[in-house]
């Protein structure tokens, strides 16, 4: 299944039912699991490993060194899981020693034409990346969230579960779970509901943090003040507690 005008390393290592296309070229070190495919003129190269069930489409570069002045060639990894899409132009670059040596993504992911996903990385699973879609080094993206086209991500930023950052917003801090962020620098619009009902959010948890939301945003709260009360909310209701949880640990700061 592999196309005789494909160039893939006697080290590379393919399960058996692996796709590749013309002139794709596989590298030494990569490890791609079952029933993946691969496209024409796509690149898979350095210590980089595919689950089972992805698409790399033509022209897509997977698993290159990082776009970073200190990188000295040092053996870092790319961990990429199940069922993900990768499409026309998309860039994923392996991780630096500094930043913990491997770039992870997780699985059911879609990264549209030409979006990015720069060194150490960790991008978790069911995301949505639009066209020219930018995630600087050290991003970390959780669950379901979306961005829509040619939102950027500043470097060692995270975005919580459920966010959704629409097109053109520039995200420069932390963006909580569960919020729409907006603009350039990114701000809070309010709840990205609509996602939630996808998901099947019932009606009283998107109430409850739409509470959640006035409390941080819209009550003019001191962070601590606001961090108390949601605390506070969350002892009562679940679903609060992945915002009380990423607050805490933010280390950009929040939008706000």
């Amino acid at each position: 299944m592999i196309d005789p005008r494909a160039v893939v390393s006697p080290q590379a290592e393919l399960a058996a039912d692996v796709e590749v296309g013309p002139f794709a070229v596989i590298g030494p070190g990569a490890r791609i699991g079952a029933r993946t495919r691969i496209g024409s003129h796509a690149v898979i190269t350095g210590n980089t490993t595919l689950g089972a069930d992805n698409k790399v489409f033509q022209f897509a570069s997977i698993g290159d060194a990082p776009q970073d002045l200190k990188y000295r060639d040092e053996p870092t990894r790319l961990e990429i899981g199940d069922r993900n899409v990768f499409r026309e132009y998309c860039t994923v670059n392996r991780g630096t020693a500094q930043g913990g040596g491997v770039t992870r993504i997780g699985d059911d992911n879609l990264m549209m034409t030409c979006s990015h996903v720069a060194h150490d990385c960790q991008v978790g699973s069911k995301i949505v990346m639009a066209n020219y879609v930018a995630l600087g080094g050290h991003v970390h993206l959780g669950d379901w969230v979306i961005m829509a086209g040619y939102s950027g991500v500043h470097q060692f930023c995270k975005i919580g579960a459920h966010a959704f950052i629409a097109n053109n917003t520039a995200v420069t801090r932390d963006v909580p779970p569960y919020i729409m962020a907006v603009g350039q620098p990114a701000k809070p619009h309010s709840i990205n509901s609509e996602g939630l009902k996808r998901r099947g959010f019932s009606e009283e948890q998107i109430r409850v943090l739409r509470d959640a939301y006035r409390t941080l945003y819209r009550r003019e709260l001191p962070l601590a003040e606001a961090a108390k009360e949601l605390a506070a909310l969350a002892s009562k209701h679940d679903v609060v507690q992945p915002l009380v949880d990423f607050i805490g640990a933010t280390t950009r700061s929040l939008i706000r």
